[in-house]
């Protein structure tokens, strides 16, 4: 049998497990996996991997997540990777599409099966007794015209709304609680890396909020925008992995005052400095060199935070790294 993996933001993944229980009865192999704002990435991994391993004797898994391009999908696009032709995702997680899931493993074999045979009735169960709803013509949006070079756009030059270091890149706190704090019409996200994979790249490009647009380039192209008169329109909030990409880009160019340090992932040889900040001495070392010149920090996951002393936080790091190589 398939089993089926619950994942989302808070306790809805438990709730919907519950109200599928009262409707179908109890469900063997079956797990709900939450996200709760104390909990880091790698943990709701670890979390899911576990669940699956609780499971017995089944190697087909389908992960019914609630928003595409959040926290929850993104671990599961992760482990679905090395499981491509046996595990698959369907956002948008409500009711009638967990019933028809419960439904179809009495008879599908495979979760690709089943991720096929729930999207109809998913879309199905969304109705409304409003009579203010009416069918809207689906309309084509044309293309602009090529602008030449040279041209200058409104002042000539690129507006950075934010610029911020997050390992996670573009997911559902930048995608909602930051964008709606900076108003971009265009969320940047600047990696030699991520540019070169065309997964992530799409991933990225579907997450991104309504009326903001999302592009993956790299370190060079980003310099050259900044450059580019013909941006003088656009409001960027640009978005790093790393510091390192950060300070490659500043000494190309690109005018960065302050930089918004928002989560950074543990590894091997890295120091936790915070809940979600982690560094090694590279990171250390180029946080110095941008302090040297003269960046300010903005040490905050999200707006409504208290901003950390970034002193401070090196100072633990460089502690931390000492003891290690004791």
């Amino acid at each position: 049998m398939v089993g089926i993996i619950l994942a989302s933001h808070g306790d809805f993944a438990q709730g919907i497990l519950q109200s599928g229980t009262m409707i179908f009865g109890e469900q063997e192999n079956v797990k709900a996996v939450t996200l709760h704002p104390s909990d880091s990435p790698e943990s709701l991994r670890e979390h899911m991997e576990d669940a699956i391993a609780s499971f017995d004797n089944t190697e087909q898994i389908l992960f019914l997540v609630d928003l595409w391009g959040g926290t929850p999908f993104n671990q599961a696009n992760g482990l679905c990777a090395m499981h491509q032709d046996k595990w698959v995702i369907v956002s948008g997680l409500n009711l009638p599409m967990l019933i028809e899931a419960y439904s179809a493993r009495l008879s599908g074999e495979s979760a690709q099966e089943i991720a096929a045979s729930i999207i109809q009735p998913a879309q199905e169960g969304i109705k409304t007794t409003s009579n203010q709803i009416t069918t809207q013509k689906t309309t084509t949006v044309p293309k602009s015209n090529h602008i030449p070079p040279s041209t200058v756009v409104g002042d000539g030059k690129i507006k950075i709304v934010l610029a911020r270091i997050d390992s996670r890149l573009l997911h559902g706190q930048v995608a909602t609680s930051w964008t709606q704090s900076t108003k971009p019409n265009r969320i940047i996200v600047v990696s030699d890396a991520v540019a070169k994979d065309e997964l992530r790249k799409k991933l990225i490009q579907e997450a991104a909020p309504p009326g903001v647009k999302a592009n993956v380039i790299p370190i060079n192209k980003m310099i050259e925008i900044a450059k580019d008169p013909r941006f003088g329109n656009t409001k960027a909030l640009l978005l790093f992995e790393n510091p390192q990409d950060v300070l490659r880009t500043i000494e190309g160019g690109v005018d960065i005052n302050t930089v918004n340090v928002g989560s950074m992932a543990h590894s091997v040889g890295k120091v936790m400095v915070n809940k979600v900040l982690s560094l090694n001495a590279d990171d250390v070392a180029t946080f110095d060199k941008l302090k040297q010149m003269n960046i300010k920090f903005d040490v905050r996951k999200v707006p409504n935070d208290s901003a950390s002393n970034m002193d401070e936080l090196l100072q633990k790091a460089k502690d931390g790294l000492a003891e290690q190589n004791l």
